[in-house]
């Protein structure tokens, strides 16, 4: 069954096998955009980010929620997230075609991602260390705080990552 919200004009629409031929390009530019823009390398992101395969690991699996995001019925991105028992709940990925960034729609996935989980604890998120702008992002656009460096063999190219934690205010 397939659940669809509306929320801030786009529309969020639980993550389905028949979502991965075309949102995998959008993944793709999504990731290879923000490695460029950081490294100057033509591409860069998480094993199976370009071929569907990081969609089949954590989309898919019964363990993740996970959300296509269109607007107007065009596809533009998506969202997934790890909700755990004790609600400490962690981002595993947002992504945006790069011809939507720098619209504030960042910040509309977060505010949904947010009021969709209301009893979350505590969100934690890892993000590559040389992605500067993704850091700026959950910091001064969504309120987390930096809390260590690690290494992560699941990134290509680069793997320093930042590791980041909101502290939620619900309690």
């Amino acid at each position: 069954m397939s659940e669809k919200i509306v929320f801030g004009g786009f529309e969020f629409t639980t993550f389905c096998e028949a979502d991965i031929d075309g949102l995998t390009p959008i993944m793709k530019a999504a990731f290879d955009h923000d490695t460029f823009i950081h490294t100057g390398e033509e591409r860069g992101g998480p094993g199976g980010y370009d071929n569907g395969d990081l969609f089949r690991k954590y989309y898919l699996d019964g363990k993740h929620v996970s959300f296509k995001i269109t607007r107007d019925g065009k596809p533009i991105g998506g969202l997934c997230v790890k909700i755990n028992a004790d609600n400490i709940n962690s981002l595993e990925s947002i992504f945006i075609d790069p011809g939507c960034q720098g619209k504030n729609l960042g910040k509309v996935v977060w505010d949904f991602i947010e009021q969709a989980f209301p009893d979350t604890v505590k969100w934690q998120v890892l993000t590559p260390a040389y992605s500067k702008r993704n850091i700026h992002f959950y910091e001064n656009k969504c309120g987390f705080k930096v809390v260590g460096w690690i290494r992560s063999p699941e990134w290509v190219d680069e793997p320093n990552t930042c590791v980041l934690e909101k502290k939620m205010n619900n309690t």
